[in-house]
């Protein structure tokens, strides 16, 4: 390799030190390629010295700000806080009142005899990642259950509606039994109204003359029950195809039939014996039927007779 073309620099320079009152002279000899070194040195330590003061002033500047921000965002966060609180508040009163309804509900099936077992099986399954609540999820999530409230209380009142109806109809079929046992027409002589309701048509020719009505129509709600006027024993108990639709025909003997058509729901057997007030059927709409009624006929010795007399 050529080195010619360079020449190490051998210069050096003397640092004298004379101190006063005569003291002996202190000599310092530095070559250049030294001082070079010295000054390389020095300024490396203050580039180390620079950049160690710049981090120390970022890391306290960054610091500083992130204390300021977590200031800043305490009072957000205990606003926050304090809406799930209240949040929470809200949701176990809801969950209170729907326990409630739900005993409410239980208790009036069973007081209208509705089977429970009929209900479907509820499964109670649960799972899932825990995630901390946010307040606008919270509120969705109220939002739906007072929903599903609302439509319990409507479910709720209408099966009180029901309850209520229920126990009218009661105290109306203890009123006419209590009625008919007081009444002096012998046990197997019909007496007394078969259902509560309205007479929508009469004994006797109507339509202007077109058909003869063999019976009385009283008309009432769906469902109303339906009592034997007098002792006796059921002869026919369900359909009947001539028009009279659920039918039930009770033989009181000496020649004396009653007859209730239309009915919903026959709740005797032929040959079973009935009392005077006793449930046998409850109202409907079946066979040749307009709406909802009962036709009660009264037979005697074969012939059709206006019950009317016997009411």
């Amino acid at each position: 390799m050529n080195t010619k073309g360079k020449k190490q620099d051998k210069r050096e320079y003397t640092l004298q030190v004379i101190p006063h009152q005569g003291e002996t002279v202190r000599s310092y000899s530095f070559s250049i390629r030294r001082l070079k070194l010295a000054a390389g040195v020095f300024g490396v330590c203050a580039l180390l010295v620079l950049v160690g003061f710049a981090y120390a002033s970022y890391s306290l500047w960054s610091g500083s700000k992130h204390v300021k921000n977590e200031v800043q965002s305490q009072p957000s966060r205990q606003e926050e806080i304090k809406d799930l609180k209240d949040l929470e508040e809200e949701a176990r009163s809801l969950q209170s009142e729907m326990e409630k309804l739900t005993e409410r509900e239980k208790k009036l099936h069973r007081l209208l005899d509705e089977e429970s077992a009929d209900e479907p099986v509820k499964h109670t399954g649960q799972g899932g990642p825990a995630v901390a609540a946010e307040v606008s999820q919270v509120r969705r999530a109220l939002s739906e259950v007072s929903r599903g409230l609302s439509e319990r209380r409507e479910s709720l009142a209408k099966l009180e509606a029901r309850y209520e109806k229920q126990r009218e109809e009661a105290a109306q079929r203890a009123a006419a039994a209590e009625k008919m046992a007081k009444t002096s027409a012998p046990a197997n002589v019909p007496s007394g109204w078969p259902t509560s309701g309205d007479i929508s048509s009469p004994f006797g020719w109507r339509w202007n003359g077109s058909d003869f009505h063999p019976g009385i129509d009283i008309a009432n709600d769906m469902g109303t029950p339906i009592v034997a006027t007098a002792d006796g024993v059921v002869t026919a108990a369900g359909w009947n195809a001539g028009g009279y639709g659920n039918m039930v025909d009770i033989d009181h003997g000496n020649g004396i039939l009653t007859r209730y058509g239309h009915a919903s729901r026959v709740v005797v057997q032929e040959g079973q014996r009935v009392k005077r007030g006793e449930v046998i059927a409850y109202m409907g709409s079946t066979g040749f039927s307009t709406g909802p009624h009962v036709h009660y006929e009264i037979h005697v010795h074969g012939e059709t007779v206006n019950p009317a007399s016997y009411l």
